[in-house]
C-alpha cells in the first residue's frame, strides 16, 4: 500500500475509523488493542517502544512489539531522542509488521522527559524537526506523530511543531489538548486542536478528556477533527467505543453492559492477557485491568484487596468468576443490599 492508501482508508470507512485508541504504556497491548477492536474503535497505536537498540530485545520490548495475528493496519509507536536511533527503530518495526510508525512526541513521564524524549522534544525545535524529516525519510510506510500543545503553558509552540510536520511528511497528527506542564490536570483545550486542524491538510485526531459519547460527538463536531482518540476512558471499559459509534449514528444512548457481559468480557480479556504473557506476568499485568473493570461495583473494594493476594492465573481467574456469580446471584449491582464477605476462593 502507498502511504496515502493506508492512512485513506482509515477515514474512509464506517464511523468507528473516527475511534481511535491512545497509546498508552503497560495498557495498550495487543490483547488490550484487539478487544477495542472488537467493540468498534477504528484503529489502535502500540504502546511505546524505545528507539535504544541495546534494549530491543529486552522481554518488555518483545511483548510490545508482538503483532502476530493482529487486525491491520498495525501501528507501532516509537521514543527517543536521536534521529537516526529512531529511523532505525522505523524500519526495525516496519520489518517487524508494522504498517504505520508513529512518533511520540507526548509523552509527559518524568523517566522519558528525562531522557529528551516525548513532550520534552518540544522545547527544541530544530531537533523535532530533524527527527520528523530523519524518520519519514527512512521508510516507505506512514509515518504518523503524537503530541501535545507544547511543553508549558504559556509558551505553547504546537502551531510550529504542526506545520513543520505536514511540510516533513507526517500522515497524521495525533494532538492531546494539554501541555506537558499540565501532565493529565486541568481540562484539555480544544480550541487549539481546531485552530491546528483549520491550518492543517494532514488528518487531525483530537486527544485528551474524551469519556463519554456527548464528549466525543462534541470534540469532533467542535475542532473538526478527522477522529478522536480514546485513552484513559477506556479502561475496564473496552465498550465505550460501540457506545461513542451508536450515539453519534443515532443520537442515543445504548443501554449500559450488563453484570454478564461484564464478567464474559473480563473473563475473555484475562484468558488472552494469560496466553500472551505467560503465568507470572499474566497474573500480575492483569490485576490493574481487573480493578479497572470492576471499579464502582458492589463491594469492590473488599474484592481488590483480596484478588491482589492471589498469586496464580488459575486462582485469579477463579476469584473473578466467583465473585462476578455473586454478583449475579444477588439481583444487580444497584441493589441497596451489600454483598457480605465470602472467601471467593472456596465457592
Amino acid at each position: 500500500m502507498t502511504q496515502h492508501t493506508v492512512i485513506k482508508e482509515l477515514f474512509d470507512k464506517p464511523i468507528g475509523q473516527k475511534l481511535w485508541v491512545a497509546p498508552m504504556a503497560g495498557v495498550t497491548d495487543r490483547p488490550f488493542r484487539t478487544l477495542c477492536k472488537y467493540f468498534g474503535a477504528g484503529h489502535a497505536v502500540s504502546e511505546m517502544m524505545t528507539s535504544d537498540k541495546t534494549l530491543r530485545m529486552s522481554k518488555k520490548s518483545l511483548y510490545r512489539a508482538n503483532f502476530d495475528g493482529e487486525i491491520a493496519p498495525i501501528s507501532a509507536q516509537i521514543a527517543g531522542s536521536d534521529p537516526q536511533d529512531l529511523a532505525e527503530a522505523a524500519r526495525y518495526q516496519v520489518a517487524n509488521g508494522a504498517q504505520i510508525v508513529d512518533i511520540n512526541m507526548g509523552c509527559p513521564a518524568k523517566k522519558v522527559c528525562n531522557k529528551l524524549a516525548g513532550s520534552a522534544l518540544l522545547q527544541d525545535e530544530e531537533l523535532v524537526a530533524r527527527i520528523l524529516d530523519t524518520v519519514v525519510a527512512a521508510v516507505d510506510e506512514p509515518v504518523t506523530l503524537k503530541t501535545r500543545l507544547g511543553f508549558l503553558n504559556g509558551h505553547e509552540n504546537i502551531m510550529r511543531v504542526a506545520k513543520r510536520a505536514e511540510e516533513a511528511g507526517i500522515a497524521a497528527l495525533a494532538l492531546h489538548g494539554r501541555t506537558r506542564e499540565d501532565m493529565y490536570l486541568n481540562t484539555a483545550r480544544y480550541s487549539l486542536i481546531k485552530e491546528v486542524k483549520s491550518m492543517l491538510n494532514i488528518p487531525v485526531i483530537a486527544n485528551g478528556d474524551i469519556d463519554t459519547p456527548e464528549k466525543a460527538k462534541y470534540v469532533l463536531d467542535y475542532t473538526g477533527a478527522d477522529a478522536v482518540m480514546i485513552g484513559r476512558a477506556a479502561q475496564g471499559r473496552p465498550w465505550i467505543f460501540r457506545e461513542i459509534a451508536h450515539f453519534i449514528e443515532t443520537g442515543e444512548h445504548m443501554a449500559a453492559p450488563s453484570i454478564e457481559e461484564v464478567k464474559t468480557v473480563l473473563l475473555g480479556h484475562l484468558s488472552e492477557l494469560y496466553e500472551f504473557y505467560g503465568e507470572y506476568s499474566g497474573c500480575r499485568i492483569s490485576r490493574k485491568h481487573i480493578a479497572w473493570y470492576t471499579k464502582g461495583l458492589h463491594s469492590s473494594n473488599e474484592f481488590r484487596q483480596n484478588m491482589y493476594k492471589v498469586e496464580s492465573t488459575a486462582d485469579q481467574y477463579k476469584v473473578v468468576e466467583a465473585y462476578f456469580d455473586h454478583l449475579l446471584a444477588h439481583g444487580n449491582l444497584m441493589s441497596d443490599v451489600q454483598i457480605e464477605h465470602v472467601n471467593l476462593l472456596d465457592q
